[in-house]
């Protein structure tokens, strides 16, 4: 309030001990002013200091699932589970994005990595938002699964709902050799699938049930997350066939065509901002022991040794399984 002001001195007769007269102020309340900021401030939502624009964490899963590869392991609960847990605490939207570019791999890691997500997105109450890149195909789309909602690019290769166990037989080839394979096992079925020796129909015949038994798993993750959505023949859907993402979506496996931009503006508004949720620590000591051959040698020291081996035998491994697709 803004009050107007009168001077006057004080009357000839009295002092406060000093020669000067006493100066006497009255005020008296004239009105309130408003300080109101200019509109154009006021129209645009960006001027405002306490305005934020939404932030989607995004979620980033690329890669062959359970099956490590030089400079890159696979994934696996135990690599994903800090950044998955990030992701629902990084913002307060009910929104979290995950990004799935994988051409499969460990049931199990699948199936662990895809309950993590659904733990938390029920826990945290918050809706998860699927998008595939070049691939999500056999394990890859068990990890879209966990979405409430799945979009592809229109190129994207998806489906493959299936189980696949594959390996040489190499026996007559060491016998071209004169080598003789010794085996000294404790358990009749121990030595079950030796490549280097001939293959027994039992030893078939028991991993077929067991492949059975994973493909109903599969099959039932997939009933229950798309009720009411599939539409295609099940001898077909679960036949372990994978297709681009137009009849994916004629099929009921995902919701539709769409990119992450675009989708996350129509649900936030244009001012949305996509962070991406870190997966692996980014220090020069974190590097290095992703490098191939690169193992532990002390609590202080590292070296290369003959792991070397393994990891090139997991890269040939890793590249099968995209070019599997095509990729």
């Amino acid at each position: 309030m803004v009050r107007r002001c009168r001077l006057e001195t004080h009357p000839p007769g009295l002092e406060f001990g000093h020669q000067h007269p006493l100066i006497l102020i009255e005020t008296k309340p004239i009105g309130t002013i408003a300080f109101q900021p200019p509109i154009s401030q006021v129209q645009d939502p960006s001027m405002l200091f306490f305005n934020r624009a939404p932030v989607v964490p995004v979620l980033r899963l690329t890669g062959p699932i359970g099956m490590a590869t030089p400079l890159r392991p696979g994934l696996a609960l135990a690599s994903v589970a800090g950044p998955i847990e990030k992701a629902f605490r990084l913002s307060k939207l009910p929104t979290v994005a995950v990004v799935i570019n994988s051409p499969g791999g460990s049931p199990v890691q699948s199936h662990l990595i895809f309950s993590r997500i659904r733990q938390l997105a029920e826990e945290k109450k918050k809706r998860v938002y699927v998008f595939c890149e070049d691939i999500a195909a056999s394990g890859g789309y068990f990890l879209a699964l966990a979405g409430d909602e799945i979009y592809a690019d229109p190129s994207s290769i998806v489906g493959s709902i299936g189980v696949i166990s594959a390996g040489f037989g190499l026996d007559k080839f060491i016998d071209r050799f004169g080598i003789q394979r010794r085996v000294h096992a404790s358990g009749r079925d121990k030595g079950a699938l030796d490549p280097f020796q001939p293959e027994r129909p039992e030893d078939v015949a028991r991993l077929k049930d067991l492949q059975r038994n994973v493909h109903e798993v599969f099959i039932g993750i997939v009933k229950a997350r798309r009720a009411g959505k599939l539409q295609g023949p099940e001898d077909e859907l679960f036949s372990g066939a994978f297709w681009s993402a137009g009849k994916a979506a004629d099929y009921g496996l995902i919701d539709g065509l769409a990119d992450l931009r675009t989708k996350m503006q129509a649900l936030h508004g244009q001012n949305v901002r996509l962070r991406a949720v870190p997966m692996a620590a980014g220090g020069l000591l974190s590097r290095l022991r992703r490098l191939p051959g690169f193992q532990p040698l002390a609590p202080d020291g590292f070296a290369f040794g003959p792991s070397f081996a393994d990891d090139l035998v997991s890269a040939v491994e890793a590249r099968a399984l995209w070019s599997r697709y095509g990729l």
